[in-house]
């Protein structure tokens, strides 16, 4: 609704305006602070979201895309731009970092959409019109979407369960004998 609304702004303002006069230079301020205000909304909501899943959450997993690749395409590029995807996982990263939260970033070259979640099998003939696939090996229906958040989901836990472990190890230190003041080694998350 928004963004039809500016479009009809940008049409009937700008372009039918005068070059050069004062109204056209109105309609350029006008149509520069529906897209300012639209900037702050997006950026808002971003901050919003991103810091009620930091404090929810003990550990987040996202898949790291290319996005400036992704945005060559031009039917998706105004939608990806738009969505500010890349300003999102900035967002999710640096307060991660401050909440002492865990952020694991799963490659892009990883095939989660093409392993089936419940038996491992690899589908390499997959195309990225195919929505829903059916596994060969155990008959399962995937959503390829759903199929693709739920191996993200495995290949974070199984990345976080191995570095907890690896962090436990580091913790168990020897305590020093004989010492007058002992604390908890404070640990920074990172």
């Amino acid at each position: 609704m928004q963004n039809q609304w500016l479009e009809q702004f940008k049409v009937s303002n700008c372009t039918h305006r005068k070059k050069g006069s004062k109204n056209q230079e109105k309609a350029k301020l006008n149509l520069a602070k529906c897209y300012e205000k639209i900037s702050d909304q997006r950026r808002d909501f971003q901050q919003k979201l991103s810091t009620q899943l930091i404090r929810e959450n003990q550990a987040i997993v996202v898949e790291s895309l290319n996005v400036s690749g992704m945005r060559k395409n031009r039917r998706l590029s105004r939608a990806i731009s738009d969505a500010a995807w890349s300003s999102f996982l900035g967002m999710l990263k640096y307060k991660a970092e401050f909440y002492g939260v865990t952020l694991i970033e799963v490659g892009m070259f990883e095939p989660t959409t093409k392993l089936c979640h419940k038996c491992g099998f690899k589908n390499d003939e997959l195309t990225l019109k195919d929505r829903e696939w059916t596994c060969p090996d155990c008959k399962t229906l995937h959503d390829r979407d759903i199929n693709a958040a739920l191996n993200i989901k495995a290949i974070g836990y199984r990345t976080n369960h191995t570095s907890l472990e690896q962090r436990k190890e580091l913790v168990e230190l020897p305590t020093v004998v004989g010492a007058t003041k002992q604390e908890t080694p404070s640990f920074k998350a990172g």
